[in-house]
C-alpha cells in the first residue's frame, strides 16, 4: 500500500487574491461556475482541500457544492489540455 501523496503547500498569498477576485466577481452579478472557474486557474495547482476552502469562502459555496464545482473545473481543463 502506497502512502498518501504529499501536497506542497500552496502560496496564501495566491490563495487571498483568488477569494478576493471570486467576491469580487460575485458583487458583478457572474454566476458560480465563472467565479469558481476563474478561481480555478488560480489555484489549479493546489491540492483539493486547499482549493475546496477557497471555491467557499471565494464563492460562497457549502462543502459539497465547492467540491462539485472543484471536480468539474477539474475534469475541464483536464479535456481542455492536449494531449502527448
Amino acid at each position: 500500500m502506497n502512502p498518501p501523496a504529499q501536497t506542497a503547500n500552496f502560496p496564501k498569498d495566491a490563495v487571498k487574491q483568488a477569494i478576493a477576485d471570486g467576491k469580487a466577481m460575485a458583487r458583478d452579478g457572474k454566476s458560480k461556475i465563472e467565479i469558481t472557474a476563474a478561481m480555478y486557474q488560480k489555484l489549479k495547482n493546489a491540492d483539493r482541500e486547499t482549493a475546496v476552502a477557497a471555491f467557499k469562502e471565494g464563492a460562497g459555496l457549502t462543502e459539497k457544492g465547492a467540491v462539485t464545482y472543484w471536480y468539474n473545473c477539474r475534469r475541464k481543463s483536464a479535456k481542455a489540455a492536449p494531449k502527448s
